[in-house]
């Protein structure tokens, strides 16, 4: 046990040695081997008198013991005359007995003193400061001229939107360049980390309070490069449907059939499922009619889909299909299907078209379009005498004059030119703004 506490008590020695080595060290000799009081006296007295402010500090010492009086002007200078007076070799203790000048005018004169000498180093820093100034302008004009637009950002970035970021980027760069520069040439580097550290924490407090936007912003740049849709494709973003006019830097902006601008920020654009109708050109209608249930459900297809297939906007391939969907209270549900170009006809027009023709093909060929079908039943009532049948024949659909009016040819199934007019020139009217391009490949190549 003595051996181990050997090693502990030899590094407690080194220790308590070098402090009080230190000590000796940052005491302040008065020059003689043996120290009297009158010794300490002058030389704190001397030392005192060489620093501004500490003049009218007294000093007298018994045994060692210092003991200083007088008035300061601040209590820095205070603490600084009883470290100074501690330093000093032969003291035993210090007794600090200063007070402060209570006269307005005394107290002021040193915040005066103070304040000239800083406006006269501000005067004389000057013309270091015009040299750091222009060498700042200077750097972020060349930053500036470099990030114009042009090439080579149009050639690096997929769009404009991009091209802009990075010139931005740039010129942030440089600028932030030209203020270490000038900093430096100050001498005030060390100012830099300060308002580097100030910066992230305003910029952290700030990316907190709009996220949102921050977050719009992300999707608006996502969405610009990979482009999940083009100019004028006619879309369904969650329950909106409308045909794209332009992506801007915070909404996709969509026209409704209406005619109605719909605007949805490109954060819930980048989120949502998208479904793109013109992304094929090739479209699929489908609608379902009923027939009645004693009808040769075979037949009633085969008449209906010969009619789809009979129509000239109808495409061959894929071809028109039909199937039983459903038996309903009344009622055989059929769905007939057909396949179109919508580059060449329009979508609304064409399902329109066939509905009507085929209804009319069905209802010509004797099948029965009945309508809902309810049967009364009524307890202890006394039968109808006379009546073979509660339910009255309905006359034949085929046989009304209003049938026998309606063409059985198909009307003009031609995309809406208005429409398209009004798409070409809300996309005229913002094309500065728009992030999309008609040339750029889209996310799946095209």
């Amino acid at each position: 046990m003595r051996y181990r506490l050997f090693p502990l008590a030899a590094v407690f020695c080194l220790f308590f040695g070098v402090l009080a080595h230190a000590q000796e060290d940052s005491t302040i000799n008065t020059g003689n081997a043996a120290v009297s009081d009158k010794d300490i006296d002058a030389r704190i007295e001397a030392i005192f008198d060489q620093i501004e402010g500490l003049q009218g500090v007294f000093v007298t010492v018994h045994s060692g013991v210092v003991t200083l009086r007088g008035k300061v002007t601040e209590a820095a200078l205070s603490d600084q005359a009883e470290q100074l007076a501690k330093r000093v070799n032969g003291v035993v203790e210090v007794t600090n007995q200063i007070g402060e000048v209570t006269s307005l005018s005394v107290r002021l004169t040193p915040v005066y003193q103070r304040l000239t000498q800083r406006v006269m180093q501000a005067v004389g820093y000057i013309p270091l400061l015009a040299v750091a100034v222009i060498c700042w302008a200077a750097i972020f004009l060349i930053g500036w001229f470099a990030a114009r637009p042009g090439w080579p950002w149009d050639r690096i970035a997929p769009n404009a939107f991009i091209a802009n970021l990075l010139r931005q980027l740039v010129r942030l760069v440089f600028f932030v360049l030209g203020a270490v520069m000038a900093l430096d040439i100050l001498g005030a580097t060390a100012l830099l980390g300060t308002i580097l550290g100030a910066a992230g924490i305003v910029g952290l407090a700030i990316g907190f309070a709009v996220r949102d936007t921050v977050e719009n912003y992300i999707a608006s740049i996502l969405l610009s490069i990979r482009q999940p849709f083009r100019p004028k494709d006619y879309v369904r973003i969650q329950d909106l449907e409308g045909s794209v006019i332009s992506l801007t830097s915070r909404a996709t902006i969509l026209l409704d059939v209406d005619g109605n601008h719909i605007r949805i920020p490109n954060s819930t654009v980048y989120k949502s499922n998208i479904t793109n109708y013109s992304r094929n050109p090739q479209r699929r209608f489908v609608f379902k009619l009923g027939v009645g249930p004693d009808s040769n459900l075979e037949q009633a297809l085969e008449t209906g889909q010969s009619r789809i297939k009979a129509l000239d906007f109808v495409l061959n391939d894929p071809g028109p299909d039909a199937w039983i969907e459903d038996i309903g209270d009344s009622n055989v549900v059929l769905t007939f299907t057909g396949w179109i170009d919508q580059n060449v006809t329009g979508f609304l027009k064409a399902r329109s078209e066939a509905v009507r023709l085929v209804k009319l093909a069905l209802e010509g060929s004797g099948f029965s379009l009945p309508e809902p079908t309810y049967r009364l039943h009524f307890d202890n009532a006394a039968p109808l005498t006379g009546a073979k049948s509660t339910k009255a024949a309905a006359p034949s659909p085929s046989k009304t004059p209003a049938a026998r009016q309606e063409s059985t040819t198909a009307n003009d199934t031609s995309p809406d030119e208005a429409v398209n007019k009004k798409i070409e020139e809300e996309r005229t009217l913002g094309t500065g703004s728009d992030l999309l391009s008609e040339d750029a490949p889209d996310e799946l190549g095209g």
